[in-house]
């Protein structure tokens, strides 16, 4: 949540409560299992799993992009579950960024024009002052004019994140953002995002499966048959791969 003087305020910005979800065809099995858990604000969580484990289905019932079939999701102490459209779309755009591993920009704009997409689609006045400071810390600055196809893998991935915090959200989802990279372009964008979490006190929650890259976080969860199984504070590469061999095995 936001302070009146625009700051975060510690405490819960995401709280998932027994949720449920499966899949049709999914052989009844439940992607989710009575899941419960919550992200503190300006706090960096890496959510782990095998696949299949419901960790990717966690996220998007998490941001509102899916819905739950039973349990709540509460996003700045809001209740998103029961919101209908348009009015989920505007709690997403108001308050929620997302990075996914695929980049989804726009090829036919340019990076300035991708950046700025959301706020324009929301109706909003984009921020150009604050833009422009997301493509300096990005890396992008005199690249504001090259369409998509004219960057690399890591340069794409950096429009995404810009596009992400430009618009000031209190929680940025992140799906697989190092997935398509090489080692060291993800450490790049890794480091991105944590100054994102001490910076400017976004909350991240990051799906990942590759251990270095949960060492980045604060926190790490780990889901198996959509249930969450094990947590690790402050988290290293070494820990989280014994959990993560721990969770695959059990």
């Amino acid at each position: 949540m936001r302070n009146s003087d625009g700051t975060t305020a510690r405490g819960l910005v995401v709280e998932v409560l027994d949720v449920t979800k499966t899949y049709a065809g999914g052989g009844g099995a439940r992607a989710l299992d009575g899941v419960s858990v919550g992200f503190e604000a300006g706090s960096f969580c890496a959510v782990m799993g095998p696949s299949g484990s419901g960790k990717s289905t966690l996220l998007h019932c998490a941001a509102g992009l899916d819905r739950p079939d039973s349990g709540r999701v509460l996003l700045a102490g809001q209740d998103i579950g029961g919101l209908r459209e348009p009015r989920l779309t505007e709690a997403r755009r108001q308050r929620v960024g997302f990075v996914f591993q695929s980049y989804n920009l726009m090829e036919s704009l340019s990076v300035w024009h991708n950046i700025l997409l959301p706020q324009r689609l929301a109706g909003v006045r984009p921020d150009q002052g604050w833009a422009r400071e997301v493509i300096r810390r990005v890396g992008l600055t005199g690249r504001e004019d090259d369409r998509p196809g004219r960057l690399s893998g890591g340069q794409r991935q950096r429009v995404a994140l810009a596009r992400a915090l430009a618009s000031r959200p209190e929680v940025i989802f992140a799906d697989e953002p190092t997935g398509a990279l090489d080692l060291s372009t993800g450490r790049e964008v890794l480091g991105l995002l944590r100054e994102a979490v001490d910076q400017t006190g976004t909350t991240i929650v990051m799906v990942t499966h590759d251990p270095a890259a949960a060492a980045w976080a604060d926190r790490a969860v780990f889901l198996a048959d959509g249930r969450i199984v094990a947590e690790l504070a402050d988290p290293t590469a070494e820990k989280v791969a014994a959990q993560m061999m721990a969770v695959t095995v059990r």
